[in-house]
């Protein structure tokens, strides 16, 4: 990685892997300006895994981060700390995302059940407002 700041190259001081998102915190550290930050790396899901609807015509779609977070945030929004809360709810979701995928895909239903049972567990209203727009 570069430096943020002069764009030359960065040594890896201290990194640290956070098993509950399935990202890796680095320290960076660039010799040319003597600049010290923090980087976070995380796997760019929407290239790589894709939502599948069974049916009688099946249809595939790229994930989107995005289209989750919305979705969750609507549930969220009779909360004071909405956009908290639904940035650390499709955070929790997206660290479920490896063991509900088989080979890059995912069941919608099975991503549902994932999103509906941890906002079950966070707050009730929610769950219930997710699974009325949400159904199978």
């Amino acid at each position: 990685m570069v430096c943020i700041y002069c764009g030359n190259k960065t040594d890896v001081i201290n990194s640290r892997p956070q098993k509950r998102y399935n990202k890796v915190w680095r320290r960076r550290h660039c010799e040319a300006c003597g600049a010290t930050f923090t980087s976070i790396e995380a796997a760019a899901l929407s290239e790589g895994l894709v939502i599948a609807s069974k049916g009688p015509k099946p249809t595939y779609r790229p994930f989107l981060r995005d289209k989750l977070f919305l979705s969750v945030y609507n549930s969220c929004q009779h909360r004071t700390t909405a956009v908290a809360d639904a940035t650390a709810l499709t955070d929790t979701i997206l660290g479920k995302l490896p063991s509900i995928s088989t080979n890059g895909l995912v069941d919608r239903v099975s991503l549902r059940k994932s999103t509906l049972l941890v906002l079950e567990r966070f707050d009730t209203s929610a769950a219930v407002h997710y699974a009325a727009f949400h159904k199978d």
